[in-house]
Formats: structure tokens, sequence, C-alpha cells
């Protein structure tokens, strides 16, 4: 029988708090403090996977502290995501915080003990090219459909389901693949909108 394990990185998002009709109109200018602290954490996040990176290289460890600190930079940018355009999956206001928080959304990955010191050469860009072919597309479709979710929630109220599944799905795809090739795994992402 095969091992099946759940991949280390974990996304989840679920409509227990679903978003109402026309507050997507306004959530750009909600999303502008967000936007500019998250822009400084994603710079920090990619000084400290360079630093991430000789350390595996040298020591097959990735520092907890730093592993920490770019999970929640992810965790923090997919509430954010999940909140505004990229989901709209709540009108909850998210919180600024790096850590767990009650939110509809979260992000998370198991703290690897040992990482492949030679494996890090490689997984960040060559082994990850079929996923950013096949998410390139992806994305451009879940834009269309992010349009077509802003038009029904305005005149309906309601979320369809399918359309949330295909969404929610095609971002933890991306994410699993964001913690690839940021080096906090060295499970190869599964071409699966499961999770």
């Amino acid at each position: 029988m095969a091992d099946v394990r759940p991949y280390p990185a974990t996304l989840t998002g679920d409509l227990s708090s679903p978003p109402g009709r026309w507050q997507w109109i306004f959530k750009w200018l909600l999303l502008i403090p967000h936007l500019i602290v998250l822009y400084f954490l994603t710079i920090a996040a990619g000084v400290v996977t360079v630093i991430a990176f000789f350390s595996i290289l040298f020591t097959g460890k990735y520092p907890k502290s730093l592993f920490d600190f770019v999970v929640g930079v992810f965790r923090w940018n997919w509430r954010v995501n999940f909140y505004s355009y990229n989901v709209l999956g709540t009108d909850k206001y998210p919180p600024f915080t790096l850590e767990k928080a009650p939110y509809p959304a979260d992000f998370d990955v198991i703290y690897p003990e040992r990482l492949s010191r030679g494996l890090v050469l490689v997984k960040w860009w060559l082994l990850a090219i079929p996923h950013y072919i096949i998410l390139y597309f992806l994305e451009m479709v879940m834009e269309v459909l992010i349009i077509v979710i802003a038009i029904i929630l305005l005149f309906t109220g309601k979320y369809p389901e399918d359309l949330f599944k295909f969404v929610l799905g095609v971002n933890r795809w991306m994410y699993r693949v964001y913690a690839y090739v940021s080096l906090m795994t060295d499970v190869y992402p599964p071409f699966s909108f499961d999770s």
C-alpha cells in the first residue's frame, strides 16, 4: 500500500463568514495598509530565504526562527489574498500578524528537521518549472472567474460553491509551490487542487 501523507504545506479557507454583495467594491482602499506592510515583509522574506539557502547548503537545516518568519509572511499574505481580489472569500478584515489567528483562511508548513543540501540548488527554479507553466494559465482563468464571482455576489449575494472550490484549489496549489521554492520542504508539490 502506498504511503499517503498530507503535503507539509497546508492552505485552508472557508466561507464561514461569507462576503456581502457589494463590499468587494471598496476593499482596494482597505487593503492599502496591508499591502504596504506586506511589501516590506516580502522583501525581508526574500532576504531570509537567501540566508536559509546558504544555511541549508552548508548544514542541511533551515533555521527555525527564519522558517517561522517566512511561513508567517505567507500566512499573512494568504489571509489578505483570501479577503481581497484573489478569492473574495470574506469581508472579515485580516489581522496584522504573522502568527496563527482566528480567521477563515490559514496557511502552515510543517518544519523539516533536515533538508537536502543538493536539492536546494535546483528545486527553486529547475524542478518547479512545470508548476510555473501550469499555474500561469490557471491564474489567468482564476482572474476571469474572480470577476464573474464579484458580479454574482453583487446580484445574488451568494458565492458559488464550485467556483470557490476551484479558486481555493488554485491557491492551494500555488502556495504549495511557494513553500517548495522557498526551500521550506523537499517534498515535491503535487499537481493537484486537493488538500
